[in-house]
């Protein structure tokens, strides 16, 4: 790798210097052009001369600026693969992810450190991308990475947001799972924020039972259903709901129940009781007729009131 790296180096170092060795034999040539022209004047056409002149000392201030240049930049190349340089390659070249990671480390340098590295790539694709790398040093290395995502795949909803959904629907409505999903910073897989329509949604395409299904499978009975089992009018069902006598659970965003079977404890039991005790004496006293005033009578009477 430091071998490579160096290697490298003095080939764009030896590529540059060619380069400006090349400037400098066109400033030589364009120079001795201009001499040549300047010789072949006459001597009696003097304002030519002078123009021709004028331009040959031009074309040798232009040579001697290329063959400066030259010299300055061969001797700063030859100074920088000094011993301290090939010390820096050899360190960067025993940490190369801390150089490959550097931020600094702009997007060309990493094409080139990877072209040093690595002398072919074959892609095999199938079920999945199969990678076949061979490296400088002949070295060979096989790795296997998933085919890409189509754009679909790639807004599918979590999995974890799927499980989330289906434990939540044990004891809520659409609208109240997706409002505790957002107090959770969940989202969908386009990245939008959750609604009871989309849980919903996403309940139907992932075939995950509904809250009613949920609370059937429980027991639960519909309004009508108990209303049958207990003997009473369906509002009654409703009324007692409201007092807190029924214990109800809603299954959807409007206000709709499913209803736990009271068995023994059924409010109409206990309230058909009260009803007994509060009428009994007072229906006796309603219903007793006034005593006669007529003698011998009066025996009868109280005992058909008793």
């Amino acid at each position: 790798m430091t071998l490579a790296v160096e290697q490298e180096l003095q080939a764009r170092w030896d590529e540059a210097d060619t380069l400006r060795q090349q400037q400098v034999e066109r400033a030589r040539y364009e120079a001795d052009l201009a001499r040549r022209r300047y010789l072949r004047v006459a001597p009696d056409h003097r304002l030519v001369a002078d123009t021709l002149e004028a331009e040959w000392n031009d074309k040798l201030r232009a040579l001697e600026t290329a063959q400066q240049d030259y010299e300055r930049y061969r001797q700063a190349d030859r100074r920088c693969l000094d011993e301290e340089q090939r010390t820096r390659i050899r360190a960067l070249a025993q940490d190369l992810p801390r150089l490959w990671q550097d931020s600094h480390t702009p997007a060309r340098e990493r094409k080139r450190l990877v072209r040093l590295l690595i002398e072919d790539v074959t892609l095999l694709k199938d079920r999945q991308v199969s990678v076949q790398l061979r490296f400088k040093t002949g070295r060979t290395q096989t790795l296997s990475l998933p085919l890409p995502k189509n754009n679909w795949q790639l807004h599918l909803t979590d999995p974890a947001l799927i499980a989330e959904i289906d434990r939540l629907l044990e004891d809520y409505t659409d609208a109240q799972v997706a409002e505790r999903l957002n107090a959770h910073h969940h989202h969908s897989g386009t990245g939008r924020a959750l609604h009871a329509q989309m849980v919903a949604r996403l309940r139907r395409d992932y075939g995950l039972p509904s809250r009613y299904r949920r609370l059937r499978e429980r027991g639960l009975l519909t309004q009508d259903e108990l209303a049958e089992r207990l003997g009473i009018h369906p509002a009654t069902v409703q009324r007692w709901r409201r007092q807190g006598r029924l214990v109800a659970h809603r299954y959807s965003d409007k206000p709709e129940f499913l209803y736990e079977d009271p068995g023994e404890n059924a409010p109409l039991k206990h309230q058909n009781q009260r009803h007994c005790q509060k009428r009994g004496p007072a229906s006796a006293t309603v219903s007793a007729p006034p005593a006669p005033e007529v003698a011998g009578s009066s025996t009868h009477l109280c005992s058909s009131v008793r």
